[in-house]
């Protein structure tokens, strides 16, 4: 008769302890996106090189669409810092919203991690909706400041559409400084509060 105890089940799930963070898995499934693309990155290599049970990214991601996300969200997130953007001074917020947008996509490993289709576009849906739209909405306040918001993330949206998405021969040639000077008079007009009518 054996009376040896059995050995421990591996826990699966979340793990006690000081489990490696969402951040630094994020960090690794960025790496391999950017290396193997989209398709061929599989939530067990992710879960291989970051050093953890698959199990733990299913916990905080659900699926490798999730995870994905994140690993956009993070980066748009990074270059097109919310509060730095709209600190600051109100006459040049027009500008600042210019430059994180062509900041963020002039950035060799973003434009390749947009690449990745139906994917990327929903989380670039996503953000702008989401985070930029709401944020400016907050913001701006008032009676007119959905509509504000909403002509401000449409003229963003137009640009990331016609000069990196699906690029226009105008609008994909021209410089960051020069996409500033085209856009900046549309975005101050969307910025602005909308006088009272009758």
């Amino acid at each position: 008769m054996n009376n040896a105890a059995p050995a421990p089940a591996r826990p699966r799930g979340r793990p006690r302890g000081n489990p490696p963070t969402r951040e630094s898995i994020v960090s690794v499934a960025r790496a391999l996106f950017l290396e193997r693309g989209y398709r061929r990155t599989t939530l067990r290599a992710v879960a291989a090189a970051a050093g953890v049970d698959p199990a733990l990214i299913s916990y905080h991601f659900s699926s490798k669409k999730g995870l994905f996300a994140d690993v956009m969200q993070f980066q748009c997130a990074t270059a097109l810092t919310v509060e730095d953007v709209l600190g600051g001074d109100p006459a040049t917020l027009p500008g600042r919203l210019i430059d994180a947008v062509t900041d963020l996509w002039e950035d060799a490993d973003f434009r390749r991690l947009t690449a990745e289709g139906d994917e990327a576009a929903e989380v670039i849906r996503e953000y702008l909706e989401h985070e930029l739209l709401a944020r400016l909405v907050e913001f701006l306040g008032g009676r007119e400041a959905t509509a504000r918001a909403t002509a401000v993330v449409t003229i963003l949206g137009g640009l990331i559409y016609t000069r990196y998405l699906n690029p226009l021969p105008t609008p994909a040639t021209l410089s960051p400084s020069e996409t500033r000077r085209a856009l900046i008079p549309a975005l101050r007009a969307a910025l602005s509060p909308r006088p009272r009518t009758a």
